[in-house]
């Protein structure tokens, strides 16, 4: 297939203002716009990390509403909080389980040597 070159451009151009008219051209612009970069917002989520998209889904709310940001940062600190919470249990269940397994190596090292003065 061949490309569509300069010529072609100018028709579908002009076939597009009479049939459109040039009041509804910027709209039909617009439209195609929006459409593209929503696309562009779309495949780069897919290929960007969760945490990325949610800045972004951040940003964009915090310019159409301020009031719907503030509910929403309030909820991302609430979740943010949760979270934190959540990772300093895990760590400090850790921490007592390494030293609960390290007792019991020292016990168990210690019933060996007992065993083995007997």
């Amino acid at each position: 297939m061949s490309t569509i070159g300069i010529p072609g451009l100018i028709l579908i151009l002009i076939l597009a203002l009479v049939l459109f008219g040039p009041k509804k051209l910027p709209e039909l612009g617009r439209a195609v716009g929006h459409t593209l970069k929503e696309f562009k917002n779309a495949t780069k989520s897919l290929t960007s990390d969760d945490d990325d998209e949610e800045e972004e889904k951040r940003k964009q709310q915090t310019k159409e509403a301020p009031v719907a940001a503030s509910v929403v940062t309030e909820k991302d600190a609430f979740d943010r909080e949760k979270l934190e919470r959540e990772i300093r249990e895990r760590v400090e269940r850790e921490r007592i389980e390494k030293e609960i397994r390290e007792k019991m190596e020292q016990e168990r090292s210690q019933m060996e040597k007992e065993q083995q003065k007997a």
